[in-house]
């Protein structure tokens, strides 16, 4: 046979995969063939199997058969390009390159080795491999792709070859370890347990890889978080920077306004005072001309000069009576507080148009809420449409189920939120007292618990028809300038942002800041006691209007 059809022939026994000459070839269903173990862990790798030739997919794996044909005509292919490798010098080898295994027996040029015995714990080149090869004796040597270290392969107390592992103590052993140190122990075949540790270590990669790509989902998730944050951070930094440019533009129109009003009314006083002044110093002019000529009649000895003088001069100057003639110092007393007053007034009218902004922004965020029967005290009417809650005068049989509230006359809404925005609008008219916001979903529902967010609840509420709190760890007194008729209930939970509105006067009544949310939340409602009929009024669920 030519050279080149044994290069043919070569190529016909490779496997597509490995492109080493076939070991244990079988074929799949749509009869190509590749090495068992190849094509096992192509498809370990994969969630469909398919063939890597012509990429026939194959939904449920398929049973592979043993090609004996193909079997017989690489084992006879080996066992002749064996004979003539072990028939070439190892003169005719290349010498082995830095990082092979070098053949042991090789005098002078060391060769390449082929393959190691863990027999005789010696690396063969093809020449000097040829005994294993032919002598029946050897051939039943284990032979292995070639190694360094082969010593570290042999028992350190019997100078055995390690075989067998043992499962007990979960180490390689040897035969004499079998039958002395571990003779009670379980053993197995180096080969069953290598499989056994690769199907783990398969394992083990795939939920690395798992691990990794989850990781990579989080990395983008926070890096989205990030950049959405960031882009909100940088709206609310212009919108905060617009709304305050115009505060201050009103604060420093206000000043203006009243520092123009004083410099007037000073300009007016000063024009009338040096009116007045002026008249004065012409009537002092004339009267002290009359004073002089006076003083000189007086001096006269002139009895007829006098007498002929004396009625014009005896005749009073035309002069104003001064009397009631007066100018006031400026009092700017009242000025200061007015201009206050308009500015504050202006402010309110700026805020409101704040507000109410930020409330419509919030309301783009509106979900359907509605009450969960199942978790509502037996003594609560629930409407139809699940959108309206009242205290009863009967406690209902109901199932007491682990989602039904035992004790507190309270319900929360079927919806759960674990991500995201969410808002809705609740109406307390008419009311004295009422709880309102929202909870984890583990939250304690049996017995007595207290509304706190430090046991899971963001919450405010109203007692003795004018006593508003939010309650965090500790009660918090709110303020509000009027009765709220419609609160809003709003949430970001990766702000970790619960904040509550007047919806009719469009203003912020409380927020909890810097919570962190690990659990589902839920809508929280409670109605409260009836109050002698006063407070009997329900809780309202209101679908929202965004034309504020």
């Amino acid at each position: 046979m030519s050279a080149a059809s044994n290069l043919r022939s070569e190529d016909q026994f490779l496997c597509s995969i490995c492109l080493n000459v076939f070991t244990d070839p079988v074929t799949t269903p749509c009869g190509h063939n590749f090495c068992n173990q190849c094509i096992t862990e192509h498809w370990n790798s994969k969630v469909i199997c398919d063939c890597p030739l012509c990429k026939e997919v194959f939904y449920k794996r398929p049973q592979l058969r043993v090609n004996t044909f193909i079997s017989e005509v690489v084992a006879q292919f080996r066992h002749e390009a064996e004979h003539k490798a072990s028939s070439s010098s190892s003169s005719e080898q290349q010498a082995a390159k830095p990082g092979e295994v070098p053949c042991d027996v090789c005098s002078g040029t060391k060769v390449k080795a082929l393959k190691s015995c863990l027999v005789c714990l010696v690396s063969y080149c093809q020449t000097h491999l040829e005994p294993h090869l032919t002598v029946s004796v050897l051939k039943k040597h284990q032979l292995m792709e070639p190694v360094e270290n082969l010593e570290g392969r042999m028992c350190p107390k019997h100078q055995k070859p390690l075989e067998l592992f043992c499962k007990n103590e979960q180490t390689c052993v040897c035969m004499m370890c079998t039958v002395l140190e571990h003779k009670t122990h379980e053993f197995v075949p180096l080969s069953e347990e290598y499989e056994g540790k690769k199907t783990e270590l398969r394992k083990t990669e795939a939920e690395m890889q798992q691990m990794i790509q989850k990781r990579r989902v989080k990395i983008n998730e926070i890096r989205e978080c990030l950049k959405k944050s960031k882009a909100a951070a940088d709206r609310e930094k212009a919108e905060g920077v617009e709304v305050f440019t115009a505060l201050m533009q009103c604060v420093e129109r206000v000043l203006n306004q009243m520092m123009k009003r004083m410099e007037k009314e000073e300009k007016a006083r000063e024009k009338r005072a040096e009116g007045l002044i002026k008249d004065l110093e012409e009537e002092i002019s004339e009267l002290m001309k009359r004073s002089s000529e006076v003083e000189q009649l007086l001096h006269s000895e002139d009895h007829l000069h006098l007498l002929q003088d004396f009625s014009s001069l005896k005749a009073a100057p035309p002069t104003k009576d001064w009397t009631e003639v007066s100018v006031r110092p400026s009092s700017y007393e009242g000025t200061v507080v007015r201009a206050v007053a308009q500015l504050e007034e202006t402010l309110s009218k700026e805020m409101k148009n704040l507000f109410e902004a930020e409330l419509k922004g919030k309301q783009q965020f509106a979900v359907d809420v509605t009450l969960d029967p199942d978790t509502a005290h037996p003594k609560l009417i629930l409407s139809d449409d699940g959108k309206q809650v009242s205290l009863g005068d009967v406690k209902k049989n109901l199932p007491d189920n682990p989602e039904r509230f035992s004790l507190c006359v309270c319900v929360l809404g079927k919806q759960r939120f674990s991500s995201g925005t969410f808002y809705f609008e609740v109406q307390v008219k008419g009311k004295t007292e009422w709880d309102l916001g929202v909870s984890k979903e583990s939250i304690t529902r049996k017995g007595k618990f207290t509304l706190s967010s430090d046991k899971g609840f963001w919450t405010i509420w109203l007692r003795n028809g004018n006593e508003y709190s939010a309650l965090k760890g500790s009660r918090v007194r709110l303020s509000l300038r009027f009765v709220p008729e419609k609160v809003g209930v709003f949430v970001d939970y990766e702000e970790g942002l619960v904040s509550f509105y007047d919806v009719d006067a469009a203003a912020l009544i409380y927020s909890f800041t810097g919570c962190c949310f690990t659990d589902k939340l839920l809508p929280y409602f409670c109605p409260c006691l009836n109050d002698g009929g006063k407070n009997s009024a329900p809780l309202i669920i209101c679908p929202v209007n965004q034309t504020v």
